[in-house]
């Protein structure tokens, strides 16, 4: 089954969407409460299958780095405590997951960002991130529908 997972800017955490209403997303929290709320067209609201991480080469899809990290941890949540990391110790972390990740375009709260989203998605039960996660077809939520 195909999620979408959406980041609302302003609003802490990660939600999945769970329906459409006429001017707005219904999205539900993916930590322990489920607590389902709107999501407008005002909100910043992004796909992570939308996001990238830049490299020295070609950008990476946030995915890939998930499932990396993943690996790395062995479908555990991140053993680096991302709240208390100094900077160096978040670039050298993220060198283990990402070796040619761009050091000059991602910053430290980069790295917190998508550890505190691995940590959550883990605890969701969802770890499968290249078929869970993949990017859909369509830009119209109506065709992000399972293929068959």
């Amino acid at each position: 089954m195909k999620q979408t997972i959406l980041a609302i800017s302003g609003k802490p955490g990660l939600y999945k969407l769970v329906s459409r209403a006429k001017n707005s997303l219904i999205v539900e929290a993916l930590d322990s409460t489920h607590k389902r709320m709107p999501a407008f067209g005002t909100d910043r609201i992004t796909s992570l299958a939308d996001i990238a991480m830049f490299t020295e080469t070609d950008d990476v899809p946030l995915m890939q780095v998930m499932a990396s990290l993943r690996d790395l941890e062995g479908g555990k949540p991140s053993s680096l405590n991302y709240k208390k990391a100094t900077p160096e110790e978040l670039k050298e972390y993220f060198t283990r997951v990402l070796p040619e990740w761009d050091q000059d375009r991602v910053q430290s709260s980069h790295i917190k960002k998508l550890i505190q989203w691995y940590n959550i998605l883990v605890a969701a039960g969802i770890t499968d991130f290249e078929e869970d996660l993949a990017p859909t077809e369509g830009d119209n939520i109506d065709d992000r529908q399972e293929k068959e």
